[in-house]
């Protein structure tokens, strides 16, 4: 039962964003698409236990989201054609699903564009694209945005009844609304794949944002940022594989076995660096992973062109992260005093109050400095403070390997 239940979680996560984007497509109606493919995912977890896993574990759910969907429709008496395109959404048995690169411009794309559009509020493209794009629970973005539970149900509603009443189309963009809408889905995508990217995040995740970054380079190639973003992904994505050993515990990019790193993904994003032509916030943070991704070991960084690029960003987007980033950088440039100089000066302006972060590089830099016991108590400090298991037990280690 644990099994069935552990492949339902994994087949909702690989095949939600691709069901809901599907209905929505057909249906035009985001809260019936939504709930379609939750209860698609209900009776998984329901049958499979007894029933056995599906070999098509996507088709499965798409086809009882899809049957779920007809039912409902035809209690509201809808025309035929929409009935027709709905019976033809799901291959029959034994049939693999659409390959997911087949089309340009396909429905998570729109769906993404959609999400994004400047009729919506700020904070409602946000919770929409995180509940549709990426599935995330509404509770959990509700702890995410700091509001209540009911507060975000009531917030995505209105947004889904804003797309119906403005008449916001379903499609990707062109001429001078494809250029406004782009940075907000550039953010999206970053999102995503952080989403996946996370000590105890989902690869699903970060695979479709790739995936999907792809797909947009595809379409807008000459946009800069948008091949910068790709190039990002890829040498962030590159090495997936290593930032874990044996045990499953977190490494640090200093411990990590860079033979284990994917060598095709970091030559794909430095074919994309190269046509990158504008010093955009992508282009700079591109720049600052091809520096991690071709060094052949940790010594051998170029951490004065990491940190002058830091400097770029801090101009240029200034925000939190990116400080606390640069001051690492700085640190490992110039010296250690140097970091912790500027993270002295981010924490006198508040910058960094409850970050386990700011408080784990404090600790490296003082590590640096010789002070191994300080240090060591620092990281303990940093734990405390932080959430993801993963990333807790991998400061506790470095706090007790400096302890010894």
């Amino acid at each position: 039962m644990a099994a069935a239940a552990q492949a339902a979680a994994a087949a909702g996560v690989h095949a939600y964003p691709r069901i809901v984007a599907s209905l929505i497509r057909v249906t035009g109606d985001w809260s019936l698409a939504e709930d379609c493919t939750q209860e698609a995912l209900t009776a998984a977890l329901e049958r499979w236990p007894a029933d056995g896993v599906p070999a098509n574990p996507g088709g499965w759910l798409m086809t009882v989201a899809r049957n779920r969907a007809i039912d409902v429709l035809r209690r509201a008496a809808v025309e035929r054609r929409k009935l027709h395109d709905l019976a033809v959404l799901t291959p029959v048995d034994g049939q693999p699903e659409p390959e997911a690169g087949e089309d340009v411009v396909d429905d998570r794309l729109r769906l993404i564009f959609t999400c994004c559009h400047p009729a919506l509020a700020i904070e409602a493209r946000v919770a929409l694209t995180l509940r549709t794009v990426c599935g995330v629970p509404t509770a959990d973005i509700a702890r995410l945005l700091l509001v209540s539970e009911s507060t975000m149900t009531r917030r995505l509603t209105r947004a889904r009844t804003r797309i119906a009443q403005a008449g916001i189309p379903y499609r990707v963009p062109s001429g001078p609304a494809l250029a406004e809408r782009l940075p907000g889905v550039l953010a999206v995508l970053y999102l995503l794949f952080t989403r996946g990217y996370l000590p105890d995040g989902e690869p699903a995740f970060a695979d479709e944002a790739v995936r999907l970054a792809r797909l947009l380079d595809r379409l807008m190639s000459e946009q800069s940022e948008v091949v910068a973003l790709l190039a990002l992904l890829l040498f962030q994505h590159s090495r997936r594989d290593a930032r874990r050993d044996a045990a499953g515990n977190l490494l640090t990019l200093e411990r990590q076995d860079r033979a284990r790193w994917d060598r095709a993904a970091i030559a794909e994003g430095l074919a994309a660096l190269v046509r990158v032509r504008h010093d955009g916030p992508y282009a700079w943070q591109a720049r600052i992973a091809a520096c991690h991704a071709t060094a052949a070991s940790f010594d051998a960084t170029d951490w004065p062109t990491i940190a002058r690029a830091y400097d770029a960003l801090a101009d240029i987007r200034p925000s939190p992260v990116i400080a606390l980033n640069r001051a690492v950088a700085h640190g490992y440039a110039y010296g250690p005093v140097a970091g912790l100089g500027l993270l002295d000066a981010m924490r006198a302006g508040g910058g960094l109050d409850g970050n386990p972060l700011a408080v784990a590089a404090r600790a490296d830099l003082v590590a640096r400095q010789g002070d191994r016991l300080r240090a060591a108590a620092l990281f303990r400090e940093a734990s405390g403070m932080a959430g993801p298991t993963a990333q807790r037990r991998a400061l506790l280690d470095r706090a007790d390997d400096l302890a010894r």
